[in-house]
């Protein structure tokens, strides 16, 4: 886990003349139940967004993807990518590589997590998770394990209190 926090600043001008802290932007990352939507690169370089669920944990955003799936091609062969969720009153967006996880207490790791967040029970095996019923969003098992490490947070207030904030690590 990173002890050391992001650095903090507005992202655009804002009204307020104070940042969010990172500690609100982290919990309401961790906490989005819902939709995560993770974009990647086509080969001709558009963009194709695709809804995911995801986990956070140990300061990374880890998501799962079938290998034969477009998101897992491109991944394969671009690793940019941006994942976006809302939490209350909070747009959150993630910047940075997706990266394979193979490890096996990692892997074991996520797959508590995302039992616990969403009830989806998966098995660990040949570094990858197997699961009793498909993710309409990941493609057929096995499904790939991706951690992203953040470059940069956007945290962007649809109301209240919060200010436009952008956590660079």
């Amino acid at each position: 886990m990173n002890e050391i926090p992001p650095v903090a600043e507005q992202p655009v001008r804002s009204d307020r003349e104070t940042v969010t802290e990172w500690a609100e932007g982290r919990e309401r990352l961790a906490a989005a139940a819902g939709t995560y939507w993770l974009s990647t690169l086509l080969p001709d370089g558009r963009p194709h967004v695709r809804p995911h669920l995801a986990v956070w944990l140990d300061d990374m955003l880890y998501f799962t993807s079938s290998p034969t799936s477009r998101k897992g091609q491109n991944l394969a062969r671009d690793a940019r990518c941006s994942i976006s969720t809302t939490h209350g009153e909070l747009d959150l967006v993630v910047e940075g590589d997706a990266e394979r996880v193979t490890d096996e207490a990692t892997l074991q790791r996520v797959s508590v997590a995302y039992l616990a967040k969403y009830e989806w029970p998966t098995t660990v095996r040949d570094g990858a998770f197997d699961a009793p019923y498909g993710a309409p969003t990941a493609g057929p098992p096995p499904y790939q394990i991706f951690a992203v490490r953040p470059a940069k947070i956007f945290g962007f207030p649809s109301e209240g209190t919060l200010s436009p904030t952008r956590w660079r690590f």
